[in-house]
């Protein structure tokens, strides 16, 4: 009986024991800037709550970065565990550090892509209905670190105008983030602004995910007040990250509580990624090597 009993402890701790026991006694979670402090915290709270339980952190604190860089210097220097990065975010902790951290999985659309867009809105009102509208005007982006926001539409922008940036738009600047590009173009401060959805969907409600989406559902856009002038090619989702400071039984333990969240808590899940989504995908650094290249290319680092 002793016997059975002691096997029988070596297999339970055989199955849970090492991703448990090698768990940091606090979890950081990185939130990137772009989404007003309270909606972020409240959105990821059903994470924190979870993870408390599931894995018996002493502790799980989220750092909201007032922009995309305060989360990716965190990332590379080690003071975060966890975040969701752009693409373009991922590509600068990529260039200036390979290995600070892994990229695991990324989102699904409801259409089955794993891609969503970078999409140009201006108000309604403006009298623009397309991209040679904006001829001379003044485009706003979201953030110098956004893949949707910035890096996207500095490559791809100028094939489809004919012209660099610089020639064609009478000037550009920088929102301060997703939401507050949004809020700036329907304030008139932006003729037009760059922001991200996953073009699935019906436009006016924002399409399924992403900034616009997000904004609808909050109730501080209405789409009927705005245009889309522009649409990108498909941009990679991007990634969730998890720091290489941890081993490698922890960030697989993470890894599958990630996975099995969609089917877990549907609302949860929901929230933490801004929208519809089917679940996640398995990522590598591959993936976006395309992204990596344009950015060191275009931007650097």
């Amino acid at each position: 009986m002793l016997k059975k009993m002691l096997l029988g402890s070596i297999a339970l701790i055989a199955l849970v024991g090492p991703a448990m026991a090698e768990m940091p006694k606090e979890f950081r979670i990185g939130m990137l800037g772009g989404e007003n402090e309270a909606d972020r915290l409240r959105n990821v709270q059903c994470l924190v709550d979870y993870l408390t339980e599931d894995f018996g952190f002493e502790k799980v604190s989220v750092f909201p970065a007032a922009d995309y860089d305060g989360v990716i210097q965190g990332l590379l220097g080690g003071t975060l565990d966890y975040a969701e990065l752009g693409a373009s975010g991922y590509a600068k902790i990529y260039l200036e550090n390979a290995e600070a951290v892994d990229p695991i999985l990324t989102t699904v659309q409801t259409d089955g892509s794993t891609g969503y867009y970078s999409i140009m809105v201006a108000r309604k009102d403006s009298g623009m209905t397309k991209l040679e509208d904006m001829k001379g005007k003044k485009l706003g982006f979201a953030d110098p670190d956004s893949t949707s926001g910035f890096l996207v539409p500095t490559v791809t922008l100028p094939d489809a105008i004919g012209a660099s940036i610089e020639e064609f738009f009478g000037e550009t600047g920088f929102g301060g983030g997703h939401e507050n590009l949004v809020l700036e173009v329907v304030k008139g401060t932006f003729d037009a602004g760059t922001t991200w959805g996953s073009g699935v969907g019906d436009f006016s409600k924002g399409y399924t995910s992403g900034n616009l989406a997000k904004m609808v559902e909050k109730g501080i856009l209405d789409m009927n007040d705005l245009v889309e002038l522009w649409k990108s090619p498909l941009i990679p989702n991007g990634p969730i990250v998890v720091s290489n400071a941890l081993d490698q039984d922890a960030k697989d333990a993470f890894k599958k509580f990630m996975v099995d969240l969609p089917t877990r808590d549907a609302a949860c899940f929901s929230a933490v990624q801004g929208g519809d989504f089917t679940g996640f995908v398995e990522v590598t650094p591959e993936f976006y090597a395309p992204i990596i290249a344009a950015r060191k290319a275009t931007i650097g680092g």
